[in-house]
């Protein structure tokens, strides 16, 4: 391909209906959302790294129970954006209000489910076997987290309400509000800056709890606003529809076990992996951390490409979701992989920042084994770029059993049991560890792009079909109009 032939093809997938712009148009306050969530937590760690090693290290094995366990929730909650989205497109619009608020029970269900498990986390943490003053830390990061899980779950919902009809920008600026007030208490909270107490990793998990709510409330100024009640009846649609719940429940659930089980499989791997000692569990973890920086926005347009699916299958358009798709792919790629080049040529670029407080001779170590895994970073950005895209976009149209069959075995069978023999069988090293990893995520993307190719997903709806109707009065003679 020449350069000539290939401006024409950027330049036609530019402007074409659901090409690079439309799609951008889409994606952008989406990619600038998750790009402050992942700044959030980015700093969040950044600053725990500078706090102490214990907490950097506690910080992430307690946080991602704690996320694992609201994954289910949240990506059964979160699951009202296809529903939004395939309603918008069929312009039955009276559905909207009442998918949103099954998703809001669902959200309460699982707050009280988290606040059930503060009891059990030290038995829990105690368990896993981390040194003991990690273990604390774990403990009381993980029951804090568990207060702010309603709110958490709930935001994910309402998202979904503005995404599912390409009304991206309040998405926007709610997650800029909760990453600011987030990053303001951790500040002021972890290190006890302008008078306040110095809290440690306690103040980190106050400070996610906190920032939560203030997300929910501005949610719920924005959608209580009339018109949005007149057209799409956010107030009014308040009731448990028993029909519609079990809809969500039947497409949902599947979603939340797949989001539930992905994040589990990283769990177990980061637990096993703990026991081999502090230093190479901060390591991982701001190998994992420096990842979800630029990997998160990219989650950005992968849901961008789910709405555009659930919109174009609402409208019966197969062909244009699936062009969609594509130029979404295209861009994904492009994207991670050059991120993945400057993981391997200038790694100190990601590292500066947590070296920068961190004590120098407890860090050098951590930061040594940290550029070796960003190594193994890069090559498996790639393939995730397959499994954003590929699997957002079989998501968008309803397929969401097999994402969750996919993950169910390739997590059990390729990560799970393959690290747990490794760690605790044979007691291999970090890096025969990460090899297993790069491994599952290389097989769930391309999993994930055969099924897409397939084509199963273009015939597939969540919203109910409309039985067609004759009008209430028909004309008594209704071929005399064509006669002479």
């Amino acid at each position: 391909m020449n350069i000539k032939t290939l401006n024409s093809f950027i330049k036609n997938r530019w402007y074409r209906k659901n090409g690079y712009r439309e799609v951008l148009v889409v994606a952008i306050p989406l990619i600038l959302s998750t790009g402050a969530w992942s700044v959030q937590h980015f700093v969040d760690r950044m600053f725990l790294t500078w706090y102490s090693p214990e907490t950097i290290a506690a910080a992430m094995p307690a946080g991602i129970v704690n996320f694992t366990i609201m994954s289910l929730f949240i990506g059964t909650a979160g699951y009202v954006n296809t529903f939004v989205a395939q309603y918008y497109g069929a312009k039955r619009y009276d559905r909207i209000g009442p998918s949103l608020w099954q998703g809001l029970y669902i959200a309460v269900i699982g707050g009280l489910v988290l606040l059930a498990l503060i009891p059990f986390a030290d038995r829990f943490f105690t368990f896993i076997g981390h040194e003991e003053i990690v273990r604390q830390y774990e403990v009381t990061y993980f029951n804090i987290l568990c207060l702010g899980a309603a709110p958490a779950i709930a935001t994910s919902a309402m998202s979904g309400f503005f995404s599912g009809r390409s009304e991206m920008w309040p998405i926007m600026w709610v997650n800029i509000l909760q990453t600011a007030v987030n990053l303001v208490l951790d500040y002021l909270l972890i290190f006890g800056n302008f008078g306040f107490p110095e809290l440690g990793i306690q103040g980190a998990a106050i400070a996610t709890v906190i920032s939560a709510c203030s997300a929910l409330a501005a949610y719920i100024i924005i959608i209580s606003r009339r018109r949005y009640n007149l057209k799409y009846h956010t107030l009014k649609g308040w009731r448990i529809d028993t029909e519609l719940f079990r809809r969500l429940l039947r497409y949902g659930l599947p979603n939340g076990i797949q989001f539930f089980l992905d994040v589990a499989g990283f769990t177990v791997f980061l637990l096993l992996l703990g026991r081999r000692g502090t230093d190479s569990l901060a390591a991982t973890n701001i190998a994992f951390n420096i990842n979800s920086l630029a990997f998160m926005p990219m989650i950005g347009l992968g849901m961008a490409v789910s709405v555009l699916v659930g919109q174009n299958l609402g409208e019966d358009n197969p062909e244009m979701a699936e062009r969609s798709v594509y130029s979404g792919f295209h861009m994904a790629f492009l994207y991670m992989a050059s991120i993945a080049a400057l993981y391997v040529l200038i790694p100190d670029v990601f590292l500066s920042l947590y070296a920068a407080e961190a004590d120098p001779e407890s860090f050098a170590a951590i930061r040594s084994t940290t550029v070796i895994l960003l190594r193994f970073v890069a090559l498996y950005s790639l393939f995730d770029s397959l499994t954003v895209i590929f699997a957002h976009a079989i998501k968008g149209a309803g397929d969401t059993r097999y994402v969750m069959f996919m993950i169910v075995v390739v997590s059990t069978f390729i990560l799970v049991i393959p690290s747990f023999i490794a760690f605790e069988i044979f007691h291999a090293s970090l890096y025969i560890g990460w090899t297993i990893v790069t491994t599952y995520v290389s097989i769930l993307g391309l999993a994930f792009l055969f099924r897409f190719l397939r084509g199963k997903w273009k015939n597939m709806r969540v919203i109910e079909n409309i039985p067609p109707a004759l009008p209430h009065t028909l004309p008594e003679t209704p071929i005399s109009e064509l006669e002479p």
